[in-house]
């Protein structure tokens, strides 16, 4: 059983009277910075000038500036950059400009797990990752709440990194639900198997599928979109608050049987071996460099395969069902 770290257990004094930076202002950035400073923590924001997140963060009563000043004293570096460009940014702005005893802080494991950020031994190497995006972590903090989070420890030098990782999950409200222990590597290889193969790349496979196959046999494209991507939150709200258990005491018998006699029936034996050898790439760091490399080669694969989904039919349909429903406070990109 994993070890779970509340209040008690996390005290801010690891970071009290200490500066705090965070480098990049975006989805987590934006939650940290703003819940450690409410939570007592000096902060200093480096954000690109005359950025979005630059004037975000001016609105937000932080004065940003350019990574070198922003981690200079600071005892927690917390880099909420986009796992693409950490290591170049590391190696050019973060790297020459560290000392040691310092802590760095990051919010998913993939870089140092990856082996793509390889900080000195003198520098802590720290992990809180909370189990939610960046603007519920701000406003579950705001309700007085918080996000579970996870906290790991890469490096740490007499034990300082670890004070200072649980000060800073603390800080940002996650010790008032847990900060469950695990390792760079655990968060990193889970995170990924997660997204690849349930809550993204499956799910949004899985709606694409029958939406289409119920479009190829003739009903209405509409009727399809509600039946396979609509009703989604539904099923998806009452696991998230009791379970597959609690869904299936929710839902009819009829949804209940059909459940139950024809879910295994979609996901088969074959495809658990498919998981099994995507969670093989990822494990061998085979994804990680797949990922590295398209980045560094322009995105042409990914916008491609973006696009397709993109200009679906199952998309068209869903924006101009969502432009009805006024309660839903739709989203377009």
């Amino acid at each position: 059983m994993a070890t779970i770290y509340y209040e008690k257990d996390a005290s801010l004094d690891g970071l009290r009277g200490k500066k705090v930076a965070v480098v990049g202002y975006g989805s987590q950035g934006h939650a940290h910075s703003q819940n450690l400073r409410d939570s007592g923590i000096q902060v200093s924001v480096a954000e690109l000038p005359n950025t979005a997140n630059d004037k975000i963060a001016r609105e937000h009563g932080f004065v940003p500036t350019d990574i070198k000043t922003a981690i200079d004293g600071a005892a927690l570096i917390i880099i909420t950059l986009p796992d693409q460009v950490q290591a170049k940014v590391y190696a050019k702005e973060i790297a020459p400009n560290l000392k040691p005893g310092q802590t760095l802080g990051f919010c998913h494991g993939f870089n140092i797990h990856f082996g793509y950020i390889v900080p000195p031994k003198d520098i802590n190497v720290v992990m809180i990752a909370p189990k939610g995006p960046g603007h519920l972590v701000r406003s579950e903090f705001v309700k007085g709440g918080g996000v579970p989070c996870l906290i790991a420890v890469q490096q740490d030098n007499g034990g300082a990194g670890k004070k200072i990782a649980l000060a800073w999950g603390n800080g940002i409200g996650g010790a008032r639900a847990g900060i469950l222990e695990t390792t760079f590597k655990e968060e990193t290889e889970t995170d990924l198997f997660g997204e690849q193969v349930v809550l993204c790349g499956g799910l949004s496979s899985l709606i694409k599928a029958g939406f289409e196959t119920l479009v190829a046999a003739g009903y209405q494209p509409e009727i399809a979109y509600f039946e396979c991507m609509h009703e989604v939150k539904l099923i998806v709200d009452l696991i998230y608050q009791g379970g597959l258990s609690y869904m299936r005491y929710s839902i009819s018998d009829t949804a209940e049987y059909g459940d139950l006699s024809r879910g295994s029936r979609i996901i088969t034996d074959q495809t658990k071996a498919e998981m099994k050898k995507i969670l093989g790439e990822i494990t061998s760091g085979a994804f990680a460099k797949e990922w590295v490399a398209e980045y560094q080669g322009g995105l042409k694969k990914f916008n491609e395969l973006y696009q397709k989904d993109y200009t679906s039919q199952l998309e068209q349909v869903g924006r101009k069902l969502r432009k009805m429903m006024k309660w839903i406070n739709a989203k377009e990109v």
